[in-house]
């Protein structure tokens, strides 16, 4: 593992796995089915939002496109448990790379990989394949959610709770409730007109969202680092879309504001998480013994950010 001095210490990271599977040359030794490129084992820190499934059914409607790309090609697989519809590019690369794009699976392979070689690339990839169209479909659900939760009586997650928006004309912005501890039926009033555009609400509601951010995180952080004897020398809200927090040598963390979405209970893990790393700049069993001795119920609160990354809330 780097050292910590180099790399801060991130809280879930998104990024994907290797997706290619190499091809062998025709005429090269080895040159029936190409043997994938071994995966990252999964890792406390690094880990799989959902299970491989060694029998999943990767379903995407076998209907090519209304515009293809110049010189790619359409082209269908019968798998276990339905038709795969993809779109095949010939590139010039030296592997075969799978993409789930909104608009479906692409194939880029190189110009001498053949059929064969491609079909069992995919085969091999099925169940990350599922995975990604299922994360896709989610994620297209909440975009069409998002177009109609920007607006007067649409709702966003805070702490938990789904809060109203309401607009109060030229007024200061106010809450109807506790901000602190926000219950069903909590209004938050922008300071805008009836006829404001959804991006303007948007905009005005995650300048909220934020401030709330900094002084709930504030509050949490000091909590915790009492409990752990521990001090920083600051810490900042953070945007990133990959990660929900970190924590670096020099004893700054960052956490990212997005958290204010979700219940206390898990904004906590993510506090004890990184200030666990105060004391264990690694994910030993050591650091994980710290993370529950400040946090005894994190495991929950884990599991359920690993199914949730940054990236996949409704509110980017």
């Amino acid at each position: 593992m780097p050292t910590a001095d180099r790399h801060q210490l991130d809280l879930f990271s998104t990024d994907d796995w290797p997706t290619a599977a190499p091809a062998s040359r025709p005429g090269q030794a080895g040159d029936a089915a190409p043997t994938p490129r071994p995966e990252r084992p999964p890792s406390p820190l690094h880990a799989p939002s959902k299970p491989a499934h060694p029998a999943a059914k990767p379903l995407l409607p076998p209907a090519p496109p209304t515009d293809l790309p110049p010189g790619a090609r359409w082209r269908t697989l019968e798998l276990d448990g339905g038709m795969l519809g993809y779109v095949l590019r010939r590139v010039r690369r030296k592997t075969i790379g799978l993409h789930i794009q909104d608009t479906g699976l692409t194939i880029r392979a190189p110009a001498w990989a053949t059929y064969t070689q491609i079909e069992d690339a995919i085969r091999e990839k099925a169940a990350w394949i599922q995975d990604k169209i299922q994360d896709r479909d989610r994620r297209l659900e909440q975009l069409a959610l998002q177009a109609g939760q920007w607006r007067p009586g649409g709702r966003i997650p805070y702490l938990g709770i789904a809060v109203e928006l309401r607009l109060d004309g030229a007024r200061p912005v106010r809450y109807a409730g506790d901000p602190g501890s926000p219950a069903e039926g909590d209004c938050l009033f922008l300071p805008l007109p009836d006829s404001a555009d959804p991006g303007r609400i948007q905009e005005r509601a995650q300048a909220w969202l934020q401030e709330r951010a900094r002084i709930d995180f504030d509050r949490r952080l000091r909590h915790c680092l009492a409990r752990a004897r521990q001090s920083i020398l600051g810490w900042s809200l953070s945007s990133a879309q990959g990660r929900w927090g970190s924590c670096n040598s020099q004893k700054r963390i960052r956490l990212n504001w997005r958290l204010i979405h979700f219940a206390p209970a898990l904004i906590d893990y993510v506090v004890a998480h990184e200030i666990a790393h105060l004391k264990e700049m690694n994910h030993s069993p050591a650091f994980w013994r710290e993370v529950e001795r400040l946090c005894p119920d994190f495991r929950e609160a884990r599991d359920t950010l690993r199914r949730q990354p940054p990236d996949t809330l409704p509110l980017i």
